[in-house]
Order: C-alpha cells, then sequence, then structure tokens
C-alpha cells in the first residue's frame, strides 16, 4: 500500500492519510471545502462542493487518476436540504456518473457543509 500526499488538498486533521493506493485503486479520505493554500473554507453549500471536488481532483491528480476513473463516491452533507446545489456543482466534475451514495449526517468537521470521498481506478 502507498500513503497518498498532496500539497493541493488539506492536510489530514487525525491519525489518517489522505488517500491510500492498493494495486491499482485509489482509496481518499473525505475531502473537506478547505482551500489548501489559505485553510479557509468558503461560505455556503455551492462553494463547498466546488472546493471538495477540487480537493478530491487533486488527489486523484497526485495518484495519477482523474475524475473519469472514479467508480464509487461517498457524499456527506449537513443538510439534505442542500442536495439540489450539491448535486448540481458535483455533476459538473463527475461526468462519468459514478456509483454513489449520498447521505445527510448530524455534523461534519470544521462545520462543514459537505464532504466527499471516493475510490478511483488507476494505472498500476
Amino acid at each position: 500500500m502507498e500513503a497518498i500526499v498532496s500539497e493541493h488538498a488539506p492536510a489530514a486533521i487525525g491519525p489518517y492519510s489522505q488517500g491510500i493506493v492498493t494495486e491499482n485503486l485509489l482509496f481518499t479520505s473525505g475531502q473537506l471545502p478547505i482551500d489548501p493554500r489559505s485553510g479557509e473554507m468558503p461560505q455556503g453549500i455551492a462553494a463547498q462542493a466546488e472546493q471538495s471536488c477540487i480537493n478530491v481532483g487533486n488527489l486523484l491528480d497526485e495518484a495519477g487518476s482523474g475524475y473519469e476513473r472514479v467508480v464509487k463516491t461517498t457524499c456527506y452533507l449537513a443538510d439534505m436540504n442542500d442536495f439540489p446545489q450539491f448535486n448540481e456543482v458535483y455533476a459538473r466534475y463527475f461526468t462519468s456518473n459514478p456509483a454513489r451514495s449520498c447521505v445527510a449526517v448530524k455534523e461534519l468537521p470544521t462545520g462543514a457543509l459537505c464532504e466527499i470521498e471516493c475510490i478511483a481506478v488507476r494505472d498500476a
């Protein structure tokens, strides 16, 4: 197994890796909508969904994969009423329509409104 670390995604805020590669699969940790340069989180669900998608993309790039190679995502929302706006942003990035679960949770770390994790194929 190989840990994936990218300075273009938020650093882990606990005892975990940003991503792990095993053979030809990448498993990302949930990507919060934190701008890795500033450490700040944008306001509003659309801006947060955008940042979470960008952070996932940066981990995909670091691991030698891409959005089109994502096979499964799990999306977490702090409020299911945000689903339409979240979905609109998500659809611009995950155009290959990977399998997906989307659930509402009571709370996300750092007060985020969303978080995205994925499983993707990459060249072994």
